[in-house]
């Protein structure tokens, strides 16, 4: 009987070490996967030059300490490496969009002829 149990223990556990490649996750792996969305999450804001509050608002979800991380450690790089921000924009398609745009209306485009495409303002002189 003592056997039997022996063996009935050793078979259950090492059939539980296989959890891991089941994708069973345990609560220490979810606060770890949260915890490290946090962070991605404020380092992109930080970095797509919005706010934190911005940031926690676009975001319920996420938690606001992690997502303070992210953001935090994000500035801090950005200011060591002086890197520059690339702010967000709702409108900013695809290349080939703003390709078929710049094409539809050249007046807010690139031209051809080599000039810059943006029209000077009313009023202004233009040097040379």
């Amino acid at each position: 009987m003592r056997r039997l149990a022996l063996a009935l223990c050793l078979t259950a556990s090492s059939l539980l070490t296989g959890c891991d490649l089941l994708g069973i996750e345990t609560a220490p792996q979810i606060a770890a996967r949260k915890e490290a969305e946090g962070k991605a999450i404020g380092s992109a804001c930080r970095h797509a030059v919005r706010s934190i509050e911005d940031c926690f608002r676009t975001n319920p979800r996420a938690g606001k300490a992690a997502v303070f991380a992210g953001w935090r450690e994000m500035d801090q790089y950005m200011r060591d490496n002086q890197v520059v921000g690339m702010p967000w924009s709702e409108n900013a398609g695809s290349p080939a969009d703003r390709a078929a745009s710049e094409a539809a209306d050249p007046a807010h485009g690139s031209s051809h002829d080599g000039g810059s495409g943006v029209a000077p303002r009313s009023g202004s002189t233009q040097r040379s």
